[in-house]
């Protein structure tokens, strides 16, 4: 059991999701990182208990939903609590439409869309009996803009923004809001292998001509975790340096 706000982080061993444990952890709570890697998400934990902060490593494929209703419940079962809910896991498996095959397709729409879905349905129950909650779902600009080369990618991050403003909806009556963060280029390991000439042509399209930081992102998280954001629901954040205004 803890005394601590908890907070449940998926995709947290690296890029903006270990920011966003590292982000949340500073800001009081007790943070549960998952994620497949076991040794990344031991470093990550290990420094941020060096620090003297709370935070635990899960390891969990997301892609599996009974494995993963099965991690929440049992985080649950342990703790007592569950206050905030962060799905940040993603894939990309990217490529032209009429190249793309089902498999590709399948998988994308599984780790990004269907298990933010098993997650939220999972923490429903115990944010309803504690009669509040916050639920922040990591989607992307491409998801509300489209981009040429991600169509499963783009289908599951618009997907996860229809699926957080119907929950925002649902649960809103027992005080559980539901937002959404849309990143734009953040700077992380899905960005550090474009080479210089795209990384460049990126740039030209964002007005404030850099990319992002994953700290810039886990300071959104923790705003729409604190107090502060509590008639905030329903809502896409785009972090994008401007580029989609």
């Amino acid at each position: 059991m803890t005394t601590k706000p908890l907070a449940f982080v998926t995709g947290g061993s690296r890029g903006i999701g270990a920011a966003i444990v590292r982000r949340l952890a500073k800001d009081g709570f007790h943070v549960i990182a998952v994620a497949r890697s076991a040794d990344k998400l031991q470093q990550l934990c290990q420094s941020i208990q060096s620090e003297g902060l709370s935070a635990e490593p899960l390891v969990c494929d997301i892609s599996d939903g009974k494995a993963l209703a099965a991690a929440i419940e049992s985080t649950i079962e342990k703790h007592g609590r569950l206050d905030v809910l962060v799905n940040n896991a993603g894939i990309t498996k990217d490529g032209l439409i009429l190249r793309m095959d089902d498999a590709d397709f399948d998988s994308v729409i599984q780790t990004n869309l269907k298990s933010a879905f098993v997650a939220i349905r999972a923490a429903a129950r115990p944010m309803m009996r504690a009669k509040g909650g916050r639920i922040i779902n990591i989607a992307s600009v491409a998801g509300v803009a489209g981009n040429a080369g991600q169509a499963n990618y783009a289908a599951s991050k618009a997907g996860l923004i229809g699926l957080s403003k119907s929950v925002a909806k649902e649960l809103a009556p027992k005080n559980i809001t539901c937002n959404c963060i849309a990143p734009g280029f953040i700077t992380t390991d899905m960005t550090n292998v474009l080479n210089d000439q795209v990384k460049e042509a990126a740039k030209a399209l964002i007005p404030l001509r850099r990319f992002g930081l994953p700290e810039e992102i886990a300071s959104v998280v923790s705003f729409l975790a604190g107090p502060d954001a509590s008639y905030i629901n329903g809502q896409v954040l785009c972090v994008d340096g401007g580029m989609l205004m």
